[in-house]
C-alpha cells in the first residue's frame, strides 16, 4: 500500500505580506510535525484576495520565479523534507503577471509552475485586471510523493483541464481557491468530487476563510473555507473543514486505490477523443 499523507490549508488574511508568509511557514512546520509529506497553500497565499477591486497598487505583490518567496520556501521544503505547492502572484516581466502555483520537491528543488488558465472577470473577481491567462499547458510534476497537478480556483469550472491533468498522469491534483458564498456554494460541493471520479485521481480543494474588511471595507466578501480531499471514486476523505476557522486539513491518501478504480471503470480506455471535435473548435 502506497499512502501519502497530504495537507491543505485554509486561513485568514493577516493584514501584511510578511506575517502571512510567516503564518504559512508555521502551518508547514505543523503539518510536517504531524507527518505530512506534501502541502498546498490557498490561492495567492501571501496576500489578500485583491480581485475584489481593480487597483494597480496590488501589482506590488507580484514576484519573479525564482524570487524571494519561492527561495524561502525551497529552503523550508528541504529542511522539512516536505513537497510544497505555493500559489503566488508571478511577475514574468514588468507588466506581465500570472496567477501561478510553484511546485517544490521535498529536497527543495523547484520543479516548475502551473499558470491559471481561466481568468474570471465579474463583480468582486476582477482578475483580468491582474492576470494574463496561463500559457504553460497542464503540467504534472514528478515529486517525492507521486505525480502532482494543479488547477487554480476558477479553472475548476472547466472539465477539459481536469482531463488534461489525468491524461498527463496526475495522481493528486490540488485546487487552491478563493471562493465566496453565492452561486459557487453548490458547485464547490459538486465539481471536485465529480472531477475526481471522472478522471480517477485524488483532489485536494482548499478555500480561504474570513472577511478581508480591513483591506476592502464594504466591498469585502466572506470566504467560506470548507476545504476537503476527495478520492478517485468522488468520496470525501475524512471530514470537510470548517466554514470559518483557520485549519490545516491532513489526510492519508492511498495511491493504490487509483489502480483499483481505473481497472474497474475503464474511462481512459473507452474515451473517444476523435469524436470530440466541437470541444476544441468552438
Amino acid at each position: 500500500m502506497t499512502v501519502v499523507r497530504a495537507a491543505i490549508t485554509q486561513t485568514t488574511w493577516t493584514g501584511d505580506k510578511e506575517s502571512m508568509i510567516a503564518k504559512h511557514e508555521q502551518m508547514a512546520r505543523a503539518a510536517a510535525a504531524d507527518g505530512a509529506q506534501v502541502i498546498c497553500f490557498q490561492e495567492l497565499f501571501y496576500g489578500p484576495y485583491f480581485g475584489i477591486i481593480e487597483d494597480a497598487k496590488y501589482y506590488e505583490y507580484a514576484e519573479t520565479i525564482p524570487g524571494p518567496t519561492v527561495d524561502r520556501f525551497q529552503a523550508l521544503a528541504r529542511e522539512l523534507n516536505l513537497v510544497m505547492v505555493l500559489p503566488i502572484y508571478e511577475e514574468a516581466m514588468p507588466g506581465l503577471y500570472y496567477n501561478t502555483a510553484v511546485v517544490i520537491d521535498a529536497d527543495g528543488t523547484n520543479l516548475g509552475r502551473y499558470r491559471k488558465h481561466h481568468i474570471p472577470n465579474l463583480p468582486q473577481f476582477w482578475e483580468k485586471f491582474y492576470f494574463r491567462p496561463g500559457n504553460g499547458g497542464y503540467p504534472v510534476f514528478d515529486t517525492a510523493v507521486g505525480k502532482i497537478g494543479v488547477y487554480i480556483c476558477y479553472d475548476r469550472h472547466f472539465p477539459e483541464g481536469w482531463r488534461e491533468l489525468g491524461l498527463n498522469g496526475a495522481q493528486i491534483v490540488f485546487n487552491p481557491s478563493a471562493t465566496k458564498p453565492g452561486l459557487s456554494n453548490r458547485l464547490w460541493e459538486l465539481e471536485q468530487p465529480a472531477a475526481a471520479a471522472a478522471n480517477q485521481y485524488f483532489i485536494g480543494a482548499n478555500n480561504r476563510v474570513g472577511t478581508e474588511s480591513d483591506e476592502f471595507g464594504d466591498q469585502a466578501v466572506t470566504f467560506y473555507g470548507s476545504s476537503y480531499f476527495v478520492d478517485p471514486r468522488g468520496n470525501y476523505v475524512g471530514d470537510v473543514a470548517s466554514p470559518d476557522q483557520s485549519e490545516i486539513v491532513i489526510r492519508d491518501l492511498d495511491l493504490d486505490v487509483l489502480r483499483e478504480v481505473r481497472n474497474a471503470w475503464q474511462f481512459y480506455r473507452d474515451r473517444r477523443p476523435e469524436t470530440y471535435t466541437a470541444t476544441v473548435t468552438q
